[in-house]
């Protein structure tokens, strides 16, 4: 079957690595045609392990290799594909849109976050599916009520988001 890890917190904060080399870790942990889409951690690789297990043996690889504490999510091809086409919102020059991935059940957290907190012009929360999204005017991520939650220490190992153009991306490297 065919996979993409989403890594948390790679390139950002102090966690430096290159993607040959996270690379190089999946395919030591027994990974097959692996490779990277961005310097953000997304790793498409193929696998006939279950995705728990997967998930395990990738986490522990990743942490013991660059020394940090590894959160990663996986999403199948046709799972990667859901969240890319179901974004509830139209594009625009001047927002961003992000789609959320994490633990069972973070769509409805983040939603309920969402309608909590005070939102600017053009700010947007959506579910479809199982995949919450949020729209953003550009340059607002870090300002808005809602983004500050994202950093909380308590959601670190629950979730981690991209932008809807790195699903389009992803989806491309897939064909």
């Amino acid at each position: 079957m065919r996979y993409c890890a989403f890594l948390r917190g790679v390139n950002v904060n102090g966690t430096s690595m290159k993607m040959a080399d996270v690379c190089r870790v999946f395919e030591k942990a027994g990974m097959k045609d692996v490779s990277s889409v961005l310097a953000s951690g997304n790793i498409i690789f193929s696998s006939e392990k279950a995705p728990c297990d997967l998930k395990i043996i990738l986490e522990k690889a990743m942490s013991e290799r660059f020394s940090y504490d590894a959160f990663l999510f996986l999403k199948t091809e046709e799972e990667v594909a859901e969240i890319g086409n179901a974004n509830p919102f139209t594009a625009s020059e001047s927002s961003h849109i992000y789609a959320f991935i994490g633990n069972e059940g973070l769509h409805r957290l983040l939603a309920a976050e969402f309608e909590q907190s005070a939102t600017m012009a053009g700010e947007q929360g959506a579910v479809a599916g199982t995949t919450f999204y949020w729209k953003i005017p550009k340059g607002n991520t870090l300002g808005s009520e809602f983004g500050k939650i994202l950093g909380r220490q308590a959601l670190k190992s629950q979730l981690t988001s991209r932008n809807i153009n790195t699903f389009e991306k992803i989806m491309k490297k897939f064909l």
